[in-house]
């Protein structure tokens, strides 16, 4: 060979690894992981991209997916904890100021509840939205059934329960709340009857739901059965609890779908059902907690889904108190309350039910705090970022993801060595919402 050919072909040699070079690096997405997790990183990659070998129809399971509200833009990330990255992005979805998700019993579809009265089935499989309705002018969260066959929306206006088959939307009951003595006066100056607004939609076992009636100081039971065959759609069982305490403005259903728990605003303690034994009525259970105590400002109210519960013990907010008190569920009685840092917002069990992680309300809504439920005390207090909307964690809980809703990322930490080990970038984040969600009761 020829000292001309012999450069050539090392010319030839050198473009084809910097062609290779530079096709490798068209190709690599920026990792959105740091390379160490040693606790000194707190660097994050913050541009929003998509998981490069990520296509549409997807062709994995959606056990590691979930969906992340962007409340200012209207739209949610499709998510993927196993590579902690957002893989589609889904536009359209209305006003999400105050958005929640549900999920289908096989954990393809979520159902999204906007507060301008949207209801929107998103498709994770075919990453976009399936089906979308109006369904009510102002909306605040939502249920599916049981056995999936029903998804129930609460509404704020006008104040009443809607129910529609999960699989095409269709309306099947109207439930209208409690009608109210006073009235508005609409656009056309002619005064409207209001009913009362409903929060604390879950559902229970056996085709149930249960919903608080803020306004009227009410509970009711929702039995998915018809009453009335001969009329169109379903007409469900409805037993109503009057006299319950007033404002219930939030509740929860306890793990394993005995107890209907609701918050009261305007009363001491709370309200319980016994789903067991509804025949009972409601109980009111902690009636002197915060009496002749002076009430701080609530700044956001309290979620009571944000309740934990570890072993015998449920954690919950303390409302108007910089606390969460921890319950004894054998008798229903306060046995401690934990000063925090401010007002709870959420509180958070770990899977394994080990630790409690703790969120506030404005103005110190960056800071986390972690409760050790043995000692019942607080071991952490973390500084995690500008405007913690959110908590959730991955189904077996080696990861808890934190929305960040004024620096457009959520932070994900392990829960075990209490430090972040990864970033998503995210536009205005709020509600994390993963599809493991789909088996559990209350969520």
């Amino acid at each position: 060979m020829s000292r001309f050919q012999q450069q050539i072909s090392c010319g030839l040699i050198l473009l084809s690894i910097t062609l290779l070079t530079a096709c490798g690096q068209l190709n690599r997405l920026p990792d959105q992981t740091p390379d160490s997790a040693s606790s000194d990183d707190t660097s994050f990659h913050s541009d929003i991209t998509f998981q490069s070998d990520t296509s549409f129809p997807y062709m994995g399971g959606t056990g590691d997916l979930g969906l992340v509200i962007e409340r200012t833009r209207g739209s949610v990330l499709i998510v993927n904890t196993s590579s902690q990255q957002a893989i589609r992005r889904i536009e359209g979805l209305g006003d999400l100021s105050h958005a929640s998700v549900v999920y289908s019993r096989d954990q393809r579809y979520g159902f999204v509840f906007g507060r301008d009265g949207g209801l929107t089935k998103v498709d994770l499989l075919q990453g976009e939205i399936a089906s979308r309705i109006i369904q009510a002018g102002n909306s605040i969260g939502g249920a599916i059934s049981q056995d999936g066959r029903y998804v129930a929306v609460s509404n704020y206006e006008p104040g009443g329960v809607r129910i529609f088959r999960s699989d095409d939307l269709s309306l099947v009951a109207d439930i209208p709340a409690t009608e109210l003595p006073e009235t508005t006066i609409s656009t056309n100056n002619q005064p409207v009857r209001r009913h009362s607004k409903t929060v604390g939609l879950v559902d229970l076992p056996s085709n149930r739901f249960a919903v608080s009636l803020f306004d009227s100081h009410e509970i009711w039971l929702i039995e998915m059965t018809d009453t009335d065959p001969q009329t169109q759609g379903i007409q469900p069982q409805v037993t109503k609890y009057t006299g319950v305490g007033r404002q219930p403005y939030d509740a929860l259903v306890t793990p394993e779908g005995r107890y209907y728990i609701a918050g009261l605003f305007g009363d001491q303690g709370m309200a319980k059902l016994d789903l067991w034994e509804p025949e009972r009525g409601i109980q009111r259970i902690m009636p002197t907690y915060g009496l002749k105590e002076k009430r701080l400002p609530v700044y956001k109210m309290p979620h009571l889904e944000g309740w934990t519960q570890a072993g015998p013990y449920l954690f919950a907010p303390g409302v108007g108190h910089h606390e969460v008190i921890v319950i004894d569920t054998r008798s229903w009685e306060i046995i401690k309350r934990i000063p925090t840092h401010s007002q709870p917002v959420f509180v958070m069990a770990q899977p394994d039910a080990r630790r409690i992680w703790v969120n506030f309300a404005h103005p110190h809504n960056n800071i986390l705090q972690v409760i050790d439920t043995k000692e019942l005390q607080i071991i952490n207090t973390i500084d995690a970022g500008k405007t913690v909307l959110h908590m959730e964690f991955t189904p077996r809980g080696d990861q808890l993801w934190v929305s960040l809703r004024d620096e457009n990322r959520i932070v994900i930490f392990d829960p075990y060595r209490m430090l972040p080990i990864a970033s998503v970038a995210a536009q205005a984040p709020s509600g994390i919402f993963f599809t493991s969600r789909a088996h559990r009761l209350g969520l």
